[in-house]
């Protein structure tokens, strides 16, 4: 019986807490947050889906490289060899278990213009000179990419200073760089879809976006998950890219 007071008081000191203003105002904002979050995730199935059936509909129509592009007509040669050109621009620092795979497929993509990769590292020191530089000679004779030292920074972290000198060291024509992180795995069209939406919008200066995750199985992973999908919503690329 003694117990069973114990709880008794136990239950009702936690009763007349979670009656507190302070209590009621708390679980007002976790609904709050959790309706945002709800409603988030809704757009943005609803825009996945939109976009799988917007894909499905030209795979019928006889578009195979829907994946790619809306328009089967972009992918002709006439419309490729007036794309602008793009330098994208990797800083290094180590190397990681799913590197090579991201970089690989980094340098190629299905971009028709012309295309340039900088790997830019510290020194030749750093873990990743070598698995890189095998991967460019594989590539040689298809992919334009190189490897820039940029040397130890003195006045910003090293990754900026890395995406500087890539900037500095980059074709002096091409329009658009795109700056890579070494986690990135990259889809084949996201170059030529960063570059068409930069295209068709003048005034735009520069695109962002958020990643697109793949949950492990973890509520963690998942929450991460919906936190980026929300504001995918309104964004219709992952990585950055700038005007120049």
């Amino acid at each position: 019986m003694a117990a069973l007071e114990v709880i008794d008081s136990f239950l009702a000191a936690s009763s007349r807490v979670c009656c507190s203003p302070f209590a009621i105002f708390l679980q007002i904002q976790g609904c709050f947050i959790c309706l945002t979050l709800a409603v988030g995730w809704s757009c943005a199935a609803y825009v996945r889906s939109k976009v799988i059936r917007r894909m499905k509909r030209n795979l019928n129509c006889g578009n195979s490289f829907a994946f790619i592009c809306d328009d089967i007509n972009d992918l002709e040669h006439s419309t490729q060899v007036n794309l602008p050109r793009v330098s994208v621009i990797m800083p290094l620092k180590g190397f990681g278990e799913h590197n090579l795979q991201n970089w690989k497929s980094q340098i190629t993509s299905l971009y028709g213009g012309p295309l340039e990769f900088l790997f830019v590292l510290e020194s030749i020191e750093d873990p990743s000179y070598q698995p890189v530089s095998m991967l460019i000679s594989e590539f040689k004779d298809s992919v334009d990419a190189k490897i820039v030292i940029a040397g130890l920074s003195t006045t910003c972290s090293q990754k900026i200073h890395n995406q500087l000198v890539g900037v500095e060291k980059m074709h002096k024509e091409s329009k658009y760089v795109l700056f890579l992180d070494d986690d990135v795995r990259l889809h084949p069209g996201t170059i030529g879809a960063l570059t068409a939406e930069m295209e068709k919008n003048p005034e735009i200066f520069i695109q962002t976006g958020y990643p697109l995750d793949l949950p492990s199985g973890s509520l963690g992973s998942y929450c991460i998950y919906e936190y980026h999908m929300v504001p995918y919503t309104t964004k219709k690329s992952y990585f950055d890219v700038s005007l120049l």
